[in-house]
């Protein structure tokens, strides 16, 4: 760093030689007293702060650090003899715009996160509970010299959630596999042990015949849960690419509903549909199954007496699929869940109608897929209407 010349006590001492040689008309005199002057005032000089020099060569100073951190997505804070000097934006949207200059082990304010923080040579560690409950952070320090600390905070809660997601799917998927198994074969040990024993005490024909029942109902369950199973594999597995073709929703709903409608009767199934074109881009397989998913719950859980009514509709400028039934309903507090996989509201009463609970995460997706909206509103006593709103297919636009 170059030092600039002290010019006024440059002057000042000038001005004061030039006095000098005046009144003692001293050349000499005046010239040695203006050089004291001049080296006086060059040694009263403080020494230039100087920035850090690396092992490379290159100065490291706080605002070089600061512009370097600022634009970064991860989270990144500087810390100075244990106090935080430098937060980019993205850790003061996490931690608050006061941690600067606090102390660091109370800005992080984790067990965890100050047992790190103490150890001088840096290091990794997985903090449960930083920002929320649920919260999982991923914290490195990173020696920057001799006084200045990197700190690093990677969120790590999504990959935390998809691992607890994928755990509580397997063991809930085994749960779901498990009981039918076992009452199969149950059920045809029981028999073949009746086969066995057949001269002592023979097994009388509507026992046996109850019990092939039961074989073949739980094996129809078994079936389903499996094609549920696969089904909801493949949605995942394309829920981001929107589907090519384009089709009238509502003539390829009516085609599956008519059908739905000589199994269970038109009095039973009510159908409302406007007739006007309606393009949008999907898939119609996935949209049948859509369909079938919502029509085949609205019987199940509704009243038996009262018919479920389906209405296919334009509405601000979207396509709207509505089902309803007069049923229980269903309370406030398990609205937000039922399209959690395997979510039931009444377990017993969903296996003994046939029901897999991947009905609703099915049609989740399938919805998410055609970049559309699922709503359910239900109240107790009064029925339950489930609408799937659709965009409209526009023939000039680009598919997201």
């Amino acid at each position: 760093m170059q030092r600039s010349l002290p010019w006024g006590g440059l002057l000042l001492g000038l001005a004061g030689s030039l006095t000098l040689l005046f009144v003692t008309w001293d050349f000499w005199l005046s010239l040695a007293i203006f050089v004291v002057w001049i080296g006086s005032l060059l040694l009263s000089r403080p020494a230039p702060e100087m920035a850090p020099v690396r092992g490379d060569g290159m100065t490291i100073t706080q605002d070089r650090i600061r512009e370097l951190i600022e634009p970064l997505s991860l989270s990144c804070l500087v810390m100075e003899n244990r106090r935080i000097t430098v937060a980019n934006k993205a850790a003061r949207d996490v931690l608050g715009n006061h941690v600067v200059g606090q102390d660091a082990r109370v800005a992080l304010r984790h067990p965890e996160a100050v047992r790190l923080l103490d150890r001088n040579e840096g290091g990794e560690a997985v903090i449960k509970g930083l920002t929320g409950p649920r919260s999982v952070w991923a914290m490195a320090l990173r020696p920057v010299d001799s006084s200045k600390t990197l700190i690093e905070l990677v969120n790590r809660t999504a990959e935390a959630d998809i691992s607890r997601a994928h755990t509580d799917f397997v063991a809930n998927a085994s749960h779901e596999l498990r009981t039918p198994l076992a009452s199969i074969i149950g059920y045809v040990e029981t028999l073949i042990d009746a086969d066995v024993e057949e001269q002592v005490r023979p097994m009388k024909q509507e026992t046996r015949l109850r019990f092939l029942e039961t074989i073949a109902r739980e094996g129809k369950r078994l079936q389903a849960l499996v094609e549920d199973l696969m089904s909801l594999s493949r949605i995942e597995a394309e829920k981001h690419d929107l589907p090519a073709l384009v089709l009238d929703l509502g003539t390829s709903l009516e085609t599956v509903i008519s059908g739905m409608q000589s199994l269970h009767g038109k009095d039973r199934i009510v159908l409302e549909r406007a007739q006007i074109p309606m393009p949008v881009r999907g898939d119609e397989q996935q949209l049948h199954q859509l369909a079938r998913n919502l029509i085949e719950n609205a019987l199940k859980y509704g009243a038996p007496d009262e018919p479920v009514r389906v209405a296919i509709q334009r509405s601000n400028g979207q396509f709207e699929f509505s089902v309803s039934d007069s049923g229980e309903g269903i309370a406030p507090e398990h609205l937000p869940h039922l399209t959690r996989r395997f979510y039931r509201t009444d377990p017993g009463r969903s296996r003994a109608v046939g029901g897999t609970g991947l009905g609703l995460a099915i049609v989740k997706h399938i919805v998410e897929r055609h970049r559309g909206r699922l709503e359910i509103d239900s109240k107790q006593g009064i029925g339950t209407k489930v609408t799937i709103r659709l965009p409209r297919h526009v023939e000039d636009s680009v598919p997201a």
